[in-house]
């Protein structure tokens, strides 16, 4: 199993694991416990051993975990609600992993519950996301239906941002094409 990476940040990369968000079905790629201990083997710093699974109140977890995020980076700080920040503050306040040095001097990491520290360090990364500057720099994808959000790294200024957006769906452009594989861009053309 491979889960679409490059949004730009680990939190809207977590984001992506719901596709689809503006249909009547989205498609969900966390659906049990060995998917959501595949995403942070692929995501994390510490991997859950092969084959593991994620008992299913953590995987409950996870998903509200994702849905606040969500709401968090499209509302914004102020915009979000008490719950909404309670969800994403009570998520970032559990331990992450840790760097250590193995016999050999190499540099690996450790955490006594690989998953729920890889969530940890996705609920960091959306309040330093919705913090910063960068968050004036999320984008959701053009294409009603899919609904993606991701970190524009173009080096054109803001008030490009309509272009940018409508650009990301355009016919080529490969952007949408990494979150959805299967999608099917809308004819479009930047303005």
């Amino acid at each position: 199993m491979s889960f679409r990476q490059g949004s730009g940040r680990l939190c809207l990369d977590f984001v992506h694991t719901l596709r689809d968000r503006g249909t009547g079905s989205p498609a969900e790629d966390l659906p049990d416990g060995p998917a959501l201990a595949a995403w942070v083997r692929q995501v994390g710093p510490v991997a859950p051993p092969p084959g593991s699974s994620v008992p299913a109140a953590i995987l409950a977890g996870a998903r509200r975990l994702r849905e606040a995020v969500h709401a968090l980076v499209v509302a914004g700080p102020q915009g979000a609600t008490a719950a909404v920040r309670d969800a994403v503050n009570d998520a970032a306040a559990r331990s992450v992993p840790v760097p250590f040095l193995d016999a050999a001097g190499a540099a690996r990491w450790q955490a006594a519950d690989p998953v729920t520290a890889t969530l940890a360090l996705v609920a960091r990364d959306a309040l330093d996301l919705v913090s910063s500057p960068a968050a004036g720099r999320v984008r959701a994808c053009a294409d009603p239906a899919c609904g993606a959000l991701f970190l524009d790294a173009s080096a054109r200024g803001p008030a490009d941002g309509a272009r940018r957006t409508r650009a990301a769906t355009a016919p080529g452009n490969a952007r949408c094409a990494t979150h959805t594989p299967t999608h099917r861009p809308a004819n479009r053309t930047p303005a």
